[in-house]
């Protein structure tokens, strides 16, 4: 079997990255970046002010000036006054040009204003550059500002916006398929008879893709009909980028999926992996390029494969730039008895010295998904016999 190190390889050498669209900025939210954003101008493109006051020429009050006549006022937005002389001073507005000939700004906290007249205070300083962001200081023309492969939330936005960019260039949302498969599933708020059970793993799969801002999103529930799955799993294969299948992916006689994804094509790149929960995870390529993962069927199995290795998948066919896994140490002690890879639920808690451990919770390989009330994600432990004590440092994974 493999590991989940070569299982992740594997995937990521097969999965397609997903082509590119222009979009309007507004629309671009959540997206991933695929092309970089440079400077469009200095920034500040003019020397700016950053105080309401009155703008001067610290030369004239180095030498003693301590009045100065008003001679206009300079407001954000309207093109630079320019200083008459040395006995003037222009009043000017945060985020305003600097006039020409001034170079100094004294706030308006330092000064007795009368009508046309401005007169320092006896702790005001006037010295060159006071309350004067310079031009260029926080950046020049033609600097990177955004590289692609950056996923764009507010501060992006803002950025690509103040570089003058109304469209942008980011990765095409995939087309998702979430496919349930069993007769013993039930939908939520229909009839459930004794020996039937609710159809849950497809709900949270498709409600962790949707929170991890995946909106082209298809749900279908397939009986286990070689004829149905067949035709259905052509039908998706063929309109679909990725293909997330729950249940039906074991050695039983009524998991029909891998035959049937076979007959239509679907070159098997993984069947299982060395883990728990999860071992029986199935990946594919068909054809067409699109990409298929069969999850196993329990809520927790299927949600740990899901957030263990489809969603950094698709991640990663966004262009999406990797992030360094995350770490986080166990907060008691839990002894790992099989030799796999094991995926341990986990909730955070805080000691009182603010340090945030992964306290393992009581939900087992093949428990209902109510035993993941409550809980933040798993940790990854290596593979057993062996006990880690509290403290040890393993790779944390979030459902969200």
């Amino acid at each position: 079997m493999l590991t989940p190190a070569e299982a992740d390889l594997l995937i990521g050498q097969h999965l397609q990255c997903l082509p590119i669209e222009s979009l309007p900025l507004m629309q671009c939210a959540g997206s991933v970046l695929r092309e970089n954003i440079y400077a469009e101008r200095d920034e500040p493109p003019f020397d700016r002010v950053t105080m309401d006051g009155v703008a001067l020429d610290s030369q004239a009050a180095s030498a003693g000036a301590r009045t100065f006549r008003i001679q206009a006022t300079q407001a954000a937005g309207e093109p630079p006054l320019s200083l008459a002389d040395a006995d003037h001073c222009i009043q000017v507005m945060t985020g305003a040009v600097l006039p020409a000939g001034c170079d100094s700004v004294v706030p308006v906290e330092e000064l007795a204003l009368v009508p046309g007249q401005a007169t320092l205070s006896a702790a005001a300083r006037a010295d060159a550059w006071r309350c004067v962001q310079r031009r260029g200081s926080e950046g020049r023309q033609g600097a990177l500002l955004l590289p692609a492969g950056r996923r764009l939330h507010a501060p992006e936005i803002a950025i690509a916006a103040a570089a003058g960019m109304a469209r942008i260039r980011v990765s095409s949302q995939p087309m998702l398929a979430v496919i349930s498969m069993g007769n013993e599933l039930i939908e939520p708020g229909e009839p459930v008879l004794a020996h039937q059970v609710r159809r849950a793993s497809a709900y949270a799969i498709v409600g962790a893709l949707r929170e991890r801002g995946f909106q082209r999103v298809a749900d279908e529930h397939l009986q286990d009909d070689a004829g149905e799955l067949r035709a259905r799993l052509r039908f998706h294969l063929e309109t679909h980028d990725v293909l997330v299948i729950c249940g039906g992916v074991s050695a039983g006689r009524f998991d029909l999926v891998p035959r049937v994804l076979e007959e239509l094509g679907v070159r098997v790149i993984i069947r299982t992996v060395a883990q728990r929960p999860g071992k029986p995870l199935w990946f594919g390529v068909a054809p067409s390029g699109a990409a298929v993962f069969g999850l196993p069927s329990s809520p927790v199995s299927s949600l740990v494969c899901l957030t263990r290795y489809v969603l950094p998948a698709l991640h990663g066919s966004l262009g999406q730039d990797p992030t360094p896994p995350e770490r986080m140490a166990l907060g008691a002690p839990l002894s790992v008895e099989v030799p796999l890879t094991h995926f341990q639920p986990v909730r955070f808690e805080q000691d009182d010295w603010g340090r945030t451990w992964a306290q393992p919770a009581a939900a087992g390989p093949t428990a209902d998904g109510s035993a993941l009330a409550g809980t933040d994600g798993f940790v990854e432990l290596p593979p057993g016999p062996n006990t880690y004590a509290k403290g040890f440092v393993t790779r944390l994974y979030r459902w969200a």
